[in-house]
């Protein structure tokens, strides 16, 4: 976007907001956080450029990592330590999505 106006500007502000929700919901109802990376990916292009635009990434970034450990979790849950590992993608998926709000809130982007 070359030039944003507050329209604009309040619009992707509750856009990164709703994705950070959907990914907190998605904890107890996973189908929404694939609703949210889906999000991210329509709307990349809209936040290119903003302060949004890092936390689009963080948010496509923590997405697919915690589905890989999830799909690992499971298929080795078998043997027992899938558990384990899908104790810790839990973990690690709740620590990504507070700290992103956070700095959400807080006005600052997210490290690359």
């Amino acid at each position: 976007m070359d030039v944003i106006t507050q329209e604009d500007e309040r619009k992707l502000n509750n856009l990164t907001l709703v994705v950070y929700i959907l990914q907190a919901i998605s904890l107890f109802v996973g189908l929404t956080g694939l609703v949210a990376v889906i999000i991210n990916y329509v709307k990349r292009d809209d936040v290119r450029g903003t302060r949004y635009e890092s936390h689009f990434s963080w948010q496509i970034r923590t997405f697919w990592w915690a589905l890989l450990g999830t799909v690992l979790g499971v298929a080795l849950a078998w043997i027992l330590v899938g558990f384990v590992i899908l104790g810790i993608t839990w973990v690690w998926y709740v620590y990504r999505i507070v700290r992103g709000f956070l700095n959400f809130n807080d006005g600052k982007p997210m490290p690359e």
